[in-house]
């Protein structure tokens, strides 16, 4: 593959259910046809039918499975349930007879693969030696693969009906019997593609070694992503979502009043992620930052507007460029003894990581730490649980409250602070905190969670709307 002479594109799973809707505007382009890799992720719904609601928590096939000692049918009620959706989700998208019933094939080849698999794992584990629980990730990791091949197997029917030299290729490992890392799956699968005369359609998991779902659960595919894109020397990488990254959400503050971001730069990106509201996974903006390789995220279904460019670049104009907001839960821990004594802020870390809660930001004072943490309330009780044990004197206080942040690449003497306090203040909001950091990329401002919104759109009014701003077509 020659460097620097072709893209490496991302369709996320909404986008992916509507993909018929791209192939003539985004995927099939007059004169820009070949040069560019696609890798996608499931069709809408359908991970969260293989593993677990990523929201509600509703069980899938995973989750049951884990159970199946209680009920041995549910997960294959669960199987069955994903293999009908994925059948509903390319008739969607399919025209052609053959086309369907060739994706019905794939559909019913790759479900009874994976019935077979763990009918013989549930046996193999009714035998006092084996235990489910050391396979689980095993598991976790080959139901994960099923929805993004079955995306990327009908996308490629659907290009070829079209004329477009696509090629599938699947990295998930089916019934692959060797063992590699990410780089050496990768390589092996683009080995012989001609990017100049192919449009390779990739799927957004890759089995290998390291186990991508043990290490990134869910932002698996974005892992995927930027790996390819800064292993074959992208001279961009691309996301195409379902909006555009704007300065606020457009339904709250209004579409008149948002300004698309046109330009940023990683270190927002970063703060983004850190919120819960992903231009990229931070890993993959890792990647894609050390090889050098600039991200631009577009939305998908304007395909003449170049979108937001994401790179290493300080911004020549300092000011805030996007506010939102996360609820989150406060757990504060007071020891009057705490000063000057080590052991507390490690046993909290250590908890927090224990339980798998995210942290968002974090206080702190001679007698007093506070974490802002994203999570479940069953998880922080128990975090809470196993700091109180360890210091038994300490009083502990759960807060369910939100961080509203104002966010640019350089917000170096632009007072956002203290504007800021004075917007809320005018608009009657209670504050119950703010923080600044020397880094100059964002100020956070914790709130009543009641008055989140109503504090993103005083901000914004504040500090976006006010400011003097390039209209939107003449910012990328």
């Amino acid at each position: 593959m020659s460097d620097r002479n072709h893209t490496v594109e991302k369709i996320g799973g909404t986008s992916m259910s509507r993909v018929n809707e791209l192939r003539d505007t985004l995927l099939i382009r007059e004169g820009d046809l070949y040069n560019r890799v696609f890798v996608v992720s499931a069709f809408g719904g359908i991970t969260n039918l293989l593993l677990e609601h990523k929201k509600t928590g509703e069980q899938g096939v995973y989750a049951a499975f884990a159970d199946s000692e209680t009920d041995d049918h549910a997960w294959m009620a669960a199987l069955k349930k994903t293999g009908a959706a994925m059948e509903e989700a390319h008739r969607a998208v399919l025209d052609h007879p053959a086309d369907i019933a060739d994706a019905n094939d794939f559909v019913a080849e790759r479900m009874a693969g994976a019935r077979s698999f763990l009918i013989d794992l549930g046996r193999l584990c009714s035998y006092g030696h084996f235990r489910l629980t050391e396979h689980m990730s095993m598991v976790r990791e080959l139901l994960s693969g099923l929805g993004e091949a079955h995306s990327a197997y009908v996308t490629t029917l659907m290009l070829k009906r079209a004329g477009v030299s696509a090629r599938f290729v699947d990295l998930s490992g089916w019934r692959d019997e060797g063992d590699c890392d990410l780089n050496e799956r990768i390589e092996k699968g683009l080995a012989d593609v001609d990017l100049a005369a192919e449009m390779p359609i990739v799927t957004g998991y890759a089995q290998c070694k390291e186990g991508l779902m043990k290490e990134y659960d869910r932002g698996y595919s974005e892992v995927t992503f930027a790996r390819i894109a800064a292993q074959t020397h992208a001279k961009e990488a691309i996301i195409h979502k379902e909006f555009h990254l704007s300065s606020a959400d457009p339904n709250l503050v209004g579409e008149d009043n948002v300004r698309k971001l046109g330009h940023t730069n990683y270190d927002v990106a970063d703060q983004l992620s850190n919120l819960g509201m992903e231009a990229i996974h931070p890993s993959a903006a890792k990647m894609l930052r050390q090889a050098d390789v600039p991200l631009r995220v577009t939305n998908a279904f304007e395909p003449e507007d170049p979108g937001t460019l994401i790179d290493d670049s300080r911004g020549d104009t300092p000011g805030v460029e996007i506010v939102t907001g996360l609820d989150v839960i406060s757990i504060e821990v007071f020891e009057q003894d705490m000063v000057g004594v080590k052991g507390y802020d490690t046993t909290i870390l250590e908890a927090l990581k224990r339980h798998k809660v995210w942290i968002v930001s974090k206080t702190s004072n001679a007698n007093t730490i506070t974490h802002y943490v994203k999570g479940s309330l069953k998880a922080v009780k128990r975090v809470e649980a196993d700091v109180q044990e360890r210091f038994p004197q300490a009083e502990i206080k759960i807060r369910s409250q939100c961080i509203v942040s104002a966010i640019g690449r350089d917000l170096r003497k632009q007072s956002v602070l203290g504007r800021g306090l004075a917007a809320l203040d005018e608009a009657g909001l209670d504050v119950i905190a703010a923080h600044a950091t020397p880094r100059n990329v964002d100020v956070q401002f914790l709130m009543p969670r009641d008055e989140a919104d109503e504090a993103i759109k005083a901000l914004h009014r504040a500090l976006v709307e006010q400011e003097k701003k390039v209209p939107l077509r003449e910012v990328a």
